[in-house]
């Protein structure tokens, strides 16, 4: 019954997202909200699937710790529904995402219209200018930048390595990083077909405030995120 209800979510999700990505082309001529609103949209009728389809179905803890004024997101990354869920926690979120998702036909033209924060990885220090003078902007026309700080998708309960962007970010925009966790791996797995039914949980987690260093900060956000991400993966 999992294959099928999984098979039919993909159906679904490929389907509609082609039909979507036609009919979404006159937003490219809109102004950049346009394009936010035409992205909730796409995806709350993704989640309403997964959730109606496939049986998989979510949950927000720690909204309350979220802070009144500008912020940067950190978030684990464990699966696709990670890329979807900001959509519907934030009212604008940018992510940081390679440039080579701009490439792709329709979708990529989508991103950079959405006003998302590409980053060519193999451009070293330039790379890093532009993409904190991006953030910047972003914060400036009241979007919230996200960032997963392993750069990658990982399976549940493995940890990599945290890269330096994330501690050039908090050192640059001097607003509070807030981790996220979550266990979206267990029931979406990073490389795989299946959807599990269940619950994922995505927690807000205490945010770090401007001022510590380098060291001190990306510590601090690992312990965060991996102790909260292990305490999820363990009741799920």
């Amino acid at each position: 019954m999992t294959a099928l209800r999984s098979f039919a979510f993909n159906i679904l999700f490929f389907g509609l997202t082609t039909i979507l990505s036609l009919l979404y082309l006159p937003f490219l001529l809109l102004p950049r909200k346009a394009m936010v609103a035409g992205a909730r949209v796409w995806v709350r009728l993704m989640l309403f699937f997964l959730k109606w389809v496939a049986g998989l179905s979510h949950e927000f803890r720690g909204l309350e710790r979220l802070p009144p004024g500008p912020f940067l997101i950190a978030a684990k990354h464990q699966s696709a529904w990670d890329t979807l869920i900001f959509h519907i926690l934030l009212p604008d979120p940018a992510f940081i995402l390679k440039k080579e998702l701009l490439n792709i036909p329709l979708f990529g033209w989508y991103l950079a219209h959405h006003g998302m924060i590409a980053i060519d990885r193999s451009a070293g220090a330039s790379a890093l200018k532009k993409m904190l003078k991006e953030a910047q902007n972003a914060l400036a026309r009241g979007s919230v930048p996200i960032v997963f700080p392993e750069g990658t998708r990982t399976a549940p309960g493995d940890s990599m390595p945290y890269h330096p962007g994330i501690a050039a970010l908090y050192a640059d925009l001097k607003v509070p990083v807030v981790p996220v966790a979550l266990n979206s791996g267990l029931y979406w797995r990073r490389k795989g077909f299946m959807k599990r039914p269940g619950r994922i949980v995505l927690e807000v987690l205490d945010p770090i405030e401007p001022g510590m260093d380098r060291r001190q900060f990306l510590a601090t956000l690992k312990e965060r995120i991996e102790t909260a991400c292990q305490r999820l993966g363990e009741a799920g």
